[in-house]
């Protein structure tokens, strides 16, 4: 416990009551947990004894606690609930990860979407994906009703060793396992691989739910600044020296703000750094078969010894098909295996079955050859207008779907994006993906949900001349 700042209208011995509950919320005390005597309390807060036997009092009336006499008191056995939104930084905490997510997962058919991070259902490959699942009604009774075993689909597995291979990763299917996407894939790693209190290292900016999953394992989560070429590698050795993180969590070819690629020099110099200080990386593949030419891969220069592979098929076949997967060495393999049996049992069968049947009949190369042509057009169309009206990308990706954009005239994001909603459009202001909150003028747009002519006459009229 720190010391406490007592808010105006609020009483010494309520905010010290209402900090502990805070502790117990966010799992820092645990049921059951010793708490401080009266006396060390009211050292490490800065208060008075009887500010502390006042709190404590309270929180024995409420149940929170209990005194065992001549013991001290404790955590009772009745946890509140985590909240992940008292947990993260209060800073637009109206306008945070969470809001985006759930504005463009409940949005109805009548809204626009710019700030999602998926293409739209009609740019999927649906005649396709019918044609697969009417083959896959008449499969036998096994897959379409028993358990996956826990390591994926063999054949699915065959089929992903030899795509991986294409840009240089020797990776056979006994170094793979399916998740049900790549969202599962970092929660499982993070179980496998962190204790709560192990410091993360993530870009700022970075993916908003790379942080909304590290704070759910309580992890401590450093941002290193991230540029045109990736990390910026003078920072990222720096900061790796001094706080000695666990993991490194990164995309490396089309970021996700950003729509960078790492370059060959950043990557062999995160590399050598992490060598140096037994980092871990887990390196986000999600965006790969959108490139045209593969950046390079951090996996593919390490081998796997301390590089962790993940990908899925959300972005580019289907949000509805789960089917992901973890690569990486084999030792760590069967542990993932384990884990993977105690949270979710078996696999996820009927999606593995269809992913394999679209990547063997050539249906997903046809597709993808295509989306990468008409994202290529949508991204030179919509950085121009974005360019029109004073809106400019940091870079403009030759791929994938993002413009990382600064606004005119230093203007809010997140004041933007709630004018936004009240029109019918959900936007992505730049300060839910920065840990450091220095992104309040930046917006992320998904060039594949910008064709919809209200995006551009709202920014029109709201964003001055």
């Amino acid at each position: 416990m720190t010391s406490i700042t007592i808010g105006h209208g609020t009483s010494r011995t309520e905010h010290v009551a209402t900090t502990i509950r805070d502790r117990i919320a966010a799992r820092s005390l645990l049921p059951g947990a010793k708490l401080p005597s009266i006396r060390r309390c009211a050292a490490l807060l800065g208060v008075s004894n009887s500010t502390v036997v006042g709190a404590y009092d309270r929180l024995v009336a409420e149940g929170t606690i209990a005194s065992r006499p001549g013991s001290g008191f404790y955590v009772t056995g009745h946890m509140v609930p985590l909240s992940l939104a008292e947990i993260g930084p209060k800073l637009d905490r109206a306008v945070d990860p969470f809001w985006i997510s759930r504005q463009s997962l409940d949005a109805g058919t009548d809204m626009i979407k710019p700030g999602c991070g998926w293409l739209p259902a009609s740019w999927m490959p649906e005649q396709a994906i019918r044609r697969a699942l009417r083959s896959l009604s008449r499969a036998s009774d096994t897959i379409l009703a028993d358990y996956g075993t826990p390591q994926g689909l063999l054949p699915l597995r065959h089929l992903l060793a030899r795509r991986m291979a294409e840009f240089g990763l020797e990776a056979p299917p006994e170094h793979i396992m399916l998740t049900d996407c790549g969202t599962e894939a970092i929660d499982l790693l993070c179980r496998f691989l962190i204790e709560p209190g192990d410091k993360v290292l993530v870009d700022d900016p970075c993916y908003f739910n790379f942080q909304a999953l590290l704070r759910a394992h309580r992890a401590d989560i450093i941002g290193v600044p991230f540029t045109s070429s990736g990390p910026d590698p003078e920072q990222f050795a720096a900061l790796v020296g001094i706080h000695h993180p666990r993991l490194y969590i990164t995309n490396s070819g089309l970021h996700n703000p950003t729509g960078a690629s790492l370059s060959a020099a950043t990557t062999h110099r995160i590399l050598k750094t992490a060598e140096q200080h037994d980092l871990i990386i887990i390196e986000d593949a999600i965006f790969d078969d959108f490139e045209n030419t593969p950046s390079p891969h951090l996996a593919a220069f390490d081998g796997l010894n301390r590089v962790i592979h993940i990908g899925s098929f959300s972005k580019t076949l289907s949000a509805s098909v789960r089917c992901g997967y973890i690569v990486t060495r084999p030792d760590w393999i069967e542990g993932l295996i384990d884990l993977k049996i105690a949270t979710t049992f078996g696999s996820n069968r009927l999606s593995a079955e269809l992913v394999l049947a679209l990547l063997k009949d050539g249906s997903y190369r046809k597709h993808m050859v295509a989306l990468r042509d008409r994202l290529a057009r949508t991204m030179s169309q919509t950085a121009i207008r974005l360019k029109s009206i004073g809106i400019h990308p940091m870079i403009e990706p030759g791929a994938g779907l993002f413009l990382w954009c600064t606004l005119p005239d230093q203007i809010d994001a997140a004041d933007l994006a709630r004018k936004a909603l009240a029109e019918g459009i959900v936007l992505a202001p730049g300060n839910v993906f920065s840990l450091s909150q220095n992104a309040r003028h930046h917006m992320r747009f998904n060039v594949a949900q910008c064709e919809d002519p209200r995006l551009f006459d709202f920014l029109i009229r709201t964003i001055p001349e």
